[in-house]
């Protein structure tokens, strides 16, 4: 603002001086008219040169001046250095970014919104075959697994994709997509060979130990239940003792079961077909209603009459189990409500009780193996802690989904979201 006053002074003194002389000689008006022409010449000389010296890109010393053209010309040069001296702080952290990024044991590629690679790091180039020349290139046209190629056009990231590796197809790769910036997405491959590996070891163990069991459980229950024909009831220490002996048995057995069926719905594929759901839970709650203490106590609401295409025994296993769990879990005088309904885009089952509800830091696990919920009861509530796991298995077979929603001491509702595709006739 300085300079501006300056440049203003130094006009008005030059105006009052050449208004001076020119109105002693007579000639006021052809001296401030030649005065304007020469200032305006000036002027265009200085924009001239400027304009010369920015279209050069502004590089090296800008052209010696004076007055508020000097300060213009001190202005640009300033924003001129600082910003190259941001560009060389930014280059720097890039460089860094790369250097790190190239270190990292798992494969990251940056691509644009047309799927087109921006960069890859060199984890990328050995898991993922990508070579620097692949620059802008689209990644489905290098990476061609149909599974990824309907990852990436889903536009739904929330959970990775397994797929092997195109460079060898013994690895194993996680691939998760992460969206940032405007439109840009960063591609996340890991290596979860040994892990896949370790997960198949400990189902095919399980597997085969349940298998295993199977056999000595059947004879320890047949003598078990001979041994008790057998008791006469003199002793009551052997008759109580037969009881538990039974008992968990039987648990044994159930656990046995839940272990087989899990690692079935994990393994092997069933022929799916169209399966009547309203038939398939109006039977399930008949059967529930014949158990113990569980008579008029689940309402059944079926609001609509479509059909899934699916595997029957499977999708009775989950909703048996959800059936159990809401039975056992809430009082004896209060309701368990089902409910079969539809939404515009996927088929809903709902299994609401009255319960003890679930915490909220429970809720995510309820679904592992064998967790169960530490609550403190009046009489401890059977099971084995496989339900759960059991109904998550067999909804992800029928690409669906379990939806738990839960408050403490008032209830919990299980909903199982079947996708609109699996309607059938």
């Amino acid at each position: 603002m300085q300079a501006w006053h300056k440049e203003i002074t130094r006009l008005l003194l030059l105006y009052s001086s050449v208004s001076l002389i020119g109105g002693t000689a007579g000639l006021l008006l052809p001296s401030l008219l030649a005065l304007t022409a020469a200032l305006l010449l000036t002027q265009f000389l200085q924009i001239r040169r400027f304009e010369k010296w920015i279209s050069g890109g502004g590089k090296g010393q800008y052209p010696k001046s004076s007055g508020i053209w000097e300060e213009i010309y001190y202005h640009i040069y300033r924003i001129k250095k600082s910003e190259k001296r941001r560009k060389k702080k930014l280059r720097k952290l890039i460089e860094q970014f790369r250097q790190s990024t190239e270190a990292l044991p798992d494969a990251a590629v940056v691509l644009r919104a047309n799927d087109e690679i921006e960069w890859a790091n060199k984890a990328a180039r050995q898991m993922l075959g990508l070579q620097q020349m692949d620059k802008g290139q689209r990644i489905p046209n290098l990476v061609r697994f149909p599974e990824f190629i309907r990852y990436l056009k889903s536009g739904n990231y929330s959970e990775p994709v397994i797929l092997p590796s195109p460079v060898n197809n013994r690895i194993i790769l996680e691939v998760r997509i992460i969206a940032y910036g405007s439109g840009l997405r960063l591609l996340l491959a890991q290596d979860v060979t040994q892990l896949k590996k370790m997960q198949t070891i400990r189902k095919d163990f399980v597997a085969n130990v349940s298998h295993e069991l199977r056999t000595p459980l059947t004879v320890l229950k047949g003598y078990l239940e001979t041994l008790q024909d057998m008791d006469d009831g003199v002793s009551p220490l052997l008759t109580t003792s037969f009881k538990e002996m039974q008992g968990q048995t039987e648990r044994m057995q159930h656990l046995v079961d839940d272990l087989l069926l899990l690692t079935r719905l994990e393994t092997q594929q069933k022929k799916q077909q169209c399966i009547d759901i309203p038939a398939l839970l109006s039977q399930i709650c008949k059967e529930g209603d014949t158990l113990e203490n569980a008579s008029r106590r689940i309402e059944l609401t079926l609001e609509t009459s479509v059909h899934i295409f699916g595997e029957e025994q499977d999708l009775r296993s989950a909703f048996t189990n959800l059936l159990g769990n809401a039975l056992k879990y809430s009082p004896e005088d209060t309701l368990v409500q089902v409910r079969w309904y539809q939404t515009e885009d996927e088929m809903i089952l709902n299994v609401e009780d009255h319960g003890e509800g679930i915490a909220e830091a429970d809720i995510p696990r309820v679904t592992e193996r064998f967790y169960r919920v530490e609550a403190k009861r009046r009489k401890k509530v059977p099971g084995t802690g496989l339900g759960l796991a059991i109904v998550k298995h067999a909804l992800m077979r029928h690409d669906a989904r379990l939806q738990i929603t839960s408050e403490l001491g008032k209830g919990s509702c299980f909903s199982c979201h079947f996708p609109i595709k699996r309607i059938c006739r």
